[in-house]
């Protein structure tokens, strides 16, 4: 059956006054959101976070491996953890916030020791550094707690985007081993000034990168079989190798392997997503493999568990291919050579251009991305972001547009991203914090207790749960109404869904009255939801006077 969702978001600017006769009145309702509407990947409401620096839900794991050594600043572990992340989903913060899918950073174990390099001594608590893909860092949590923790985001409504590195092992330390020169190579470094430069070298020094383009067979590093025969599941390991390579038809070559370890989460979790780490940095056939295998992952897990299935959408595969932005449409250029990546794969890269578009004007940025999104891009997507772990420049560093960025990222057509505090202003800026490592301190939840903090995220609450519940305004075909003030509608009609949006920026202050196109008929009541007003159109229009900047409506 078709299901159908119609509603106006409107957008004013700042304060106003009731007035006695106007046809609105607040009402005692809360959340309006349809929770039927189905999920949507090309509108998704994504949220990213550092495990290790989110929610620290057990304390008991904060040390393992003696990684006691002094770190420099924002560089060591810091407790948050897997089930600090399920306890946030139960206790609602993310239902709360429009959130529906949660993008954590790797959890797979990471080098036990130290890495002085760059930027001061540091250990892997961000998650890039695997030494064994096949376990679990105890410092994010166990198996079973990633199980509990994919199973709960479900019940919720919620989908898992795990982040996942194909490029390079940890770096090697006193007690890291290097996988050999069969596995990955130690030189040259990048330059990045051509395809070859980019792909076939390490990101940066004492990095190992994994020989991705190799055809060679090889057998497994000695380190890792004595590791797993020390801890007890060796042959199990082995088996499920044999079975893997035998069903796909794979050689054992060291970008198969790591498929294999990879898929696993997807095929014994029901994982729904990747998110892909230096993605411009392997051989663009190497993501065709992953994709295949991760699409059989997810199919095996479905038929595996039918009783758990939430929809019929398939695996998702979004990527970071660094300096990417939406302008490129399909093409990402080297110089020396051209990538589609989309045709290899990807149903998402991350748009770096959107901090710079943000800067301008609405009706330019909404207007372009809906072009190239319909156009080159179409059936594809594009996830945009205002902040992120490793973008030294993001859209506010300051924190002093919060309320902006909220708007902005939310309204803009594709995905968007919450990188974890922007929606209570955290931080940015940590007093001798070198590096990154600035934009990675704990998630500071005592500010909630501060009427100022508990204003942005209110603000970003009512923002993020339309946008979740109303897929036009990510996925929708975007026209201007109007000029000034200034009016668009937003239009979604695919997958038997049909959403409408209208959305006004810039309105009077006070009351405000708003034309009504046709969509909806003479005496329809429509709910504001950033007020919890009611309104009757009346010859056309609405007239509702609320004390927000933002007004939120819809088909009541």
């Amino acid at each position: 059956m078709k299901q159908i969702v119609l509603f106006i978001f409107l957008s004013c600017c700042l304060l106003s006054c009731k007035s006695k006769n106007d046809n609105s009145k607040t009402v005692a309702t809360t959340d309006s959101a349809d929770t039927q509407t189905p999920f949507i990947w090309e509108a998704a409401n994504i949220y990213f976070l550092l495990t290790d620096r989110f929610n620290n839900g057990d304390t008991s794991n904060d040390i393992n491996f003696e990684r006691t050594e002094e770190t420099a600043i924002l560089r060591g572990f810091e407790g948050g953890d897997i089930t600090g992340i399920t306890q946030k989903i139960e206790d609602g913060y993310f239902t709360e916030l429009g959130i529906n899918a949660i993008w954590f950073t790797p959890v797979v174990e990471q080098v036990h020791g130290l890495v002085n390099e760059g930027t001061g001594a540091t250990y892997g608590y961000h998650g890039y550094w695997t030494r064994d893909w096949t376990s679990l860092d105890p410092n994010f949590g166990t198996y079973e707690e990633l199980q509990k923790l994919v199973t709960t985001a479900h019940k919720n409504g919620i989908r898992i985007v795990m982040d996942v590195v194909l490029n390079h092992t940890g770096p090697v330390t006193s007690i890291d081993n290097f996988w050999g020169e069969e596995w990955a190579r130690q030189e040259p470094q990048c330059t990045y000034d051509s395809y070859d430069a980019t792909t076939i070298c390490t990101l940066v020094r004492n990095l190992p990168d994994i020989k991705t383009e190799s055809d060679a067979v090889v057998e497994l590093p000695q380190f890792l079989i004595d590791k797993w025969k020390k801890e007890g599941r060796y042959e199990t390991e082995i088996e499920e190798l044999n079975t893997f390579f035998a069903n796909s038809g794979l050689t054992k070559t060291p970008r198969n392997y790591i498929i294999k370890w990879l898929t696993d989460y997807i095929r014994d979790l029901g994982i729904d997503a990747f998110r892909v780490d230096t993605v411009k940095h392997v051989d663009e056939e190497s993501w065709s493999v992953l994709r295949t295998q991760a699409d059989s992952a997810f199919e095996t897990w479905k038929q595996n568990n039918p009783e758990l299935v939430l929809d019929d959408n398939a695996f998702f595969m979004l990527g970071e291919v660094y300096n990417y932005n939406i302008g490129s449409g399909r093409i990402y250029d080297f110089g020396s050579k051209k990538v589609d990546y989309f045709a290899h794969g990807f149903d998402n890269l991350i748009n770096f251009q959107f901090k710079y578009d943000a800067t301008g004007d609405y009706e330019v940025m909404f207007a372009t991305y809906d072009s190239i999104l319909n156009n080159q891009l179409k059936d594809k997507s594009i996830l945009n972001y205002a902040t992120s772990h490793d973008d030294g420049q993001p859209f506010d560093k300051d924190r002093s547009k919060s309320l902006e960025t909220g708007t902005k990222l939310l309204l803009t057509p594709g995905l968007s991203q919450v990188y974890y505090g922007d929606e209570i202003a955290r931080n940015l800026t940590v007093e001798n914090a070198e590096g990154d490592a600035t934009l990675r301190s704990m998630m500071p939840w005592e500010d909630l207790n501060n009427t100022a903090t508990k204003d942005i995220l209110e603000h970003w609450q009512k923002l993020g749960r339309f946008r979740r519940d109303h897929p036009a305004i990510g996925a929708g075909r975007h026209n201007m109404l109007q000029a000034k003030p200034y009016l668009f509608s937003r239009t979604y009609n695919k997958k038997n869904v049909e959403d409408y949006v209208i959305v006004g920026l810039d309105l009077a202050e006070g009351e405000k009255t708003i034309s009504i196109p046709q969509t909806f008929g003479e005496g329809v009541l429509l709910r504001d939801a950033y007020s919890n007003t009611e309104a009757t159109v009346k010859d056309g229009k609405i007239s509702i006077n609320t004390p927000y900047t933002i007004v939120l409506l819809e088909k009541k």
